[in-house]
């Protein structure tokens, strides 16, 4: 009897470190758990796929200084705002340049329709401060407009 009684507790003991079977039939709650394990694993995959995307955007624009920071404004990339430092040129004459373009040269600029001579006197004075560089996409969208408000 007492070996019998051994060997109960020993199974018993064991029984309860046995890892669980799975049961025969599939209920609607297991179902939906497996599919939410499926998409949060098939949405980590994406995730972690899209992440090298992020390394393809332009961080550094090699012509930032031109675009308002520094003495000389690109005439092709610039915003409208670049022009607030060159007294006399905003808004009448940097808002003409900005809504034309691109421009090849410096000596385009004075082509823009509608510049008085005043304007052309204005641009005159700080020509040297121009430059032309290639239009950027990322640039010359906000040229007119680049959503700052004050």
């Amino acid at each position: 009897m007492m070996k019998l009684a051994i060997v109960a507790a020993l199974v018993s003991t064991a029984a309860a470190f046995a890892p669980n079977a799975q049961p025969a039939a599939q209920t609607a709650l297991n179902a939906e758990s497996d599919r939410r394990a499926f998409l949060g694993g098939a949405a980590a995959l994406l995730g972690a796929a899209a992440i090298p995307l992020a390394a393809n955007a332009v961080v550094d624009y090699e012509n930032i200084s031109y675009l308002g920071g520094g003495k000389i404004v690109d005439l092709n990339n610039a915003n409208v705002r670049a022009y607030l430092r060159l007294p006399g040129m905003y808004p009448g004459a940097a808002g003409k340049i900005v809504s034309h373009g691109p421009y090849k040269t410096v000596a385009d600029v004075y082509n823009v329709p509608g510049l008085t001579q005043g304007e052309k006197d204005v641009i005159k004075k700080y020509e040297s401060r121009f430059t032309t560089k290639e239009p950027a996409p990322e640039y010359v969208i906000d040229r007119i407009n680049n959503g700052l408000y004050r």
